[in-house]
């Protein structure tokens, strides 16, 4: 996919669709052809990310859908992109950082910082993501609860365990997607799931 002229408006416009499986097919093309980008145009592929920092940003008027997922797609695709960025993606659930207060926006960076974990958790350790994701564990929203237990999983910290067993409990069904995928899967699965990558 060429991301210039009509396939580029409409990739960013399937990022705020209401279908899911839409939107994450966009998350998922954005990552791809970004990171490829990013291997002949490092700059322009930097421009990318650059217009998903002001599209979270409250100056540029819009909201934001599905930006921060993209950025921890493109990050868990690229190491570079990564490098100079994934602070950056922790800072927007950061009190003294960029914080974004809109619970669908703070859904979108958990995931962002989860999937980036997956591929890159001892840069998100660097960061200091641990410390910025585990009072989302302790949130009246069970879709905020679910996406950090998810991400704490991946990046793997035992200190954690003690909150993490703290919602093996939690009935709580969230949707997320996996990669392939929306499922719709319960926190306390999340829990499990999380535990059994945490544990040594």
């Amino acid at each position: 996919m060429n991301l210039n002229g009509p396939q580029k408006r409409k990739i960013l416009a399937d990022l705020c669709s209401i279908d899911e499986q839409i939107k994450w097919e966009a998350v998922k093309n954005i990552g791809i052809c970004v990171s490829e980008l990013a291997e002949k145009d490092l700059e322009g592929a930097r421009n990318w990310m650059r217009r998903f920092m002001w599209q979270l940003n409250e100056e540029s008027g819009g909201i934001g859908w599905g930006v921060a997922e993209a950025m921890g797609e493109v990050m868990a695709r690229h190491e570079v992109l990564a490098r100079e960025f994934a602070c950056l993606l922790v800072s927007y659930i950061k009190e003294d950082g960029n914080y974004l207060e809109y619970k669908p926006l703070q859904k979108g960076v958990l995931w962002g910082i989860g999937r980036l974990a997956q591929v890159r958790p001892a840069l998100l350790k660097s960061c200091s993501a641990i410390h910025y994701v585990k009072p989302f564990l302790h949130s009246p929203d069970g879709p905020l609860r679910g996406l950090a237990v998810w991400a704490l999983g991946w990046i793997g910290d035992p200190q954690s365990l003690p909150l993490v067993q703290n919602l093996l409990n939690d009935p709580t069904e969230i949707s997320i997607f996996t990669g392939s995928k929306c499922e719709l899967r319960s926190v306390r699965e999340l829990a499990e799931e999380a535990i059994e990558m945490i544990r040594p």
